[in-house]
């Protein structure tokens, strides 16, 4: 009696799949741990603090990398998007034409989603209506990302 024996190699399928799994696992991480860092950073002392208490906010850009440091002051209103008529034009593909509207309101920011296709988050929350903006939230419009800064 002879038996057939179907040998698939199992291993040289299911192994690439595993380390394409884990690879993206920790890229997801890797991005949680990093704004999750921002986010954790202790406040700076109060005589900093009281020195610049009247320095307005503004926004630092965290990414696109080659940006990252650079800082957007809002003076009264800047609107974020991907069209050359904004006030902050950005070639991003997550970006809407006309994404985002951050207002200066007597030194204190605010946002607010212009009805973008991807969504406007600060903190990593959707951004419904127009949000008030702390030192230190992160803002995400499309694939960039800012701090808010003094």
């Amino acid at each position: 009696m002879s038996f057939i024996v179907a040998t698939t190699n199992y291993a040289a399928i299911i192994r690439p799949l595993q380390i394409l799994v884990m690879v993206v696992a920790v890229l997801f991480f890797a991005r949680v741990l990093r704004v999750a860092s921002l986010q954790a950073r202790p406040v700076d002392g109060e005589v900093k603090n009281r020195r610049r208490r009247h320095s307005p906010l503004a926004l630092e850009f965290i990414e696109p990398k080659e940006r990252n440091g650079e800082r957007v002051d809002v003076e009264t209103g800047v609107i974020i998007g991907r069209s050359g008529e904004c006030d902050l034009a950005l070639q991003d593909s997550y970006l809407s034409s006309r994404h985002a509207r951050v207002a200066n309101d007597e030194g204190d920011l605010s946002i607010e989603d212009l009805g973008s296709t991807n969504g406007t988050y600060v903190n990593q929350e959707l951004v419904r209506g127009r949000v008030h903006l702390e030192r230190g939230d992160v803002v995400q419009v499309g694939g960039v990302l800012f701090e808010v800064v003094r």
